[in-house]
């Protein structure tokens, strides 16, 4: 009897369960231990300086004695924030602190606030690591009470500060806020009502926390080299242009080039960004139309997390155990709804980078971390223009040095009451001010 050759694949997996978060010592000693020679060999980190450390510390110390219930508000532009963060207050805070004449109760520990996608595509040593820290995976585009109130109980029992990401995502830019998201704010301000209904004088506090990477010699010659690199991939060669003008070109190309992809015709009095926005929803509706989305909000970033929790939802099945009783036939055309949603996300992978990717192309003068920042990123457009995601940005400039600014503390208990009577207001008015924290802090590192 004739029998096809099918293969399952595959390309589909069976859910991914994430154990209850919980402190593990060895989970703990294995990151202490590799943590520096992952900082020093991947993300090329040979310093760490804390700037407007005391606020920070005294922050801890009252979180950590229980007089207040803290949560750390960090930027995400380079994509190793979480790593550098949980590094230095797991095994630096605490003998800084002591330093600068504050002595903490106990060990500082942190919690993290993640993607649920990073338990995904991490693998297991990635789900294994932060389950084993504490960290605590969240959906952007599902409603998961039982995470929500996880979360809450974290900030509210203390006494550890909550770790979470305002802009989201990376979002690939340390010298400007693209966007903020409200999740954290709206966090705090549930806590704080939570603790005020269990009769507690705890005080919410919001500590913004901005990293900067500064660059040696060794960051200009890797500059000069991606540099090349984009230009052989767009056929360009070095002819003596000068340097806003080498990056300005290729930038310009391969816009074109996405252009063509998408069957839009150039307006040639459209600004790059304007353009930019055209392609955007051309490769969203592309994905949506492979993916067989009805399009249920108008908000690009909501139509971007949308696609993603699709995707990963039919790479890997949420629900299934296993797939092994699934017939030949089922599993084949599994496999090719997982295909489909792969290619569908290679449009969304170029809208998740390019969204970011508006800003002026910077001149030789420019310091050489804000140059570093756009070359960097002006291969990334590449990159994504190839199908390619956040793990092909070639991070080769190394930096040599990581500023960390805190930002003034924002107590949101205090404006509870206004909170109460009108919560749009209080919380337009508390992003404005972690907005505003953030800028300080970029101009405080700009005097380094």
């Amino acid at each position: 009897m004739y029998k096809p050759y099918i293969k399952p694949v595959s390309n589909i997996f069976p859910d991914i369960k994430i154990k209850e978060p919980r402190i593990s010592k060895l989970v703990i000693f294995t990151v202490r231990v590799l943590g520096r020679v992952y900082l020093f060999f991947i993300l090329g980190i040979t310093r760490i300086v804390l700037q407007n450390g005391k606020t920070l510390f005294e922050a801890y110390k009252r979180s950590l004695e229980n007089k207040s219930r803290c949560i750390l508000a960090f930027r995400h532009p380079y994509g190793g924030e979480p790593q550098i963060l949980g590094w230095y207050i797991l095994f630096k805070l605490r003998s800084k602190a002591r330093k600068a004449g504050i002595k903490f109760c106990r060990r500082p520990y942190i919690s993290f606030v993640y993607g649920f996608e990073v338990s995904r595509w991490g693998g297991k040593l990635v789900r294994w690591i932060m389950q084993g820290i504490g960290a605590m995976p969240v959906y952007h585009s599902k409603l998961d009470s039982a995470s929500m109130n996880r979360i809450y109980k974290t900030i509210t029992d203390g006494p550890y500060p909550l770790a979470i990401a305002p802009e989201g995502q990376v979002s690939y830019s340390a010298q400007t806020i693209p966007r903020l998201e409200q999740g954290t704010i709206r966090i705090g301000f549930r806590a704080a009502e939570l603790l005020e209904k269990n009769g507690k004088d705890c005080p919410v506090e919001i500590i913004p926390i901005s990293f900067h990477f500064r660059y040696g010699w060794m960051g200009l010659r890797s500059l000069n080299k991606l540099l090349r690199k984009i230009e052989k991939y767009t056929g360009f060669t070095n002819d003596g242009t000068d340097f806003a003008g080498r990056l300005g070109r290729t930038r310009d190309y391969i816009l074109e080039q996405n252009e063509k992809r998408y069957g839009i015709i150039p307006d040639s009095g459209q600004s790059f960004n304007e353009r930019v926005d055209v392609i955007m929803d051309a490769a969203l509706n592309k994905a949506e139309s492979l993916l067989a989305i009805t399009r249920t909000s108008g908000n690009l970033v909501d139509r971007l997390y949308h696609i993603r929790q699709i995707y990963w939802d039919r790479i890997v099945i949420p629900g299934f155990k296993n797939l092994d009783h699934l017939s030949l036939l089922e599993r084949a055309i599994m496999d090719l709804s997982a295909g489909e949603a792969w290619h569908a996300s290679r449009h969304m992978e170029l809208v998740d980078f390019v969204w970011y990717f508006r800003v002026p192309i910077p001149n030789e003068t420019d310091p050489l971390h804000i140059k570093i920042e756009y070359v960097q990123n002006l291969w990334d457009f590449a990159s994504r223009t190839m199908g390619g995601a956040f793990s092909n940005r070639i991070v080769n400039a190394r930096p040599k040095m990581v500023h960390i600014q805190i930002g003034s503390i924002i107590n949101l208990s205090e404006r509870l009451k206004e909170y109460k009577e009108n919560k749009k207001t209080a919380i337009a008015n508390s992003m404005e001010d972690l907005e505003k924290a953030y800028l300080d802090c970029i101009d405080r590192a700009a005097e380094y």
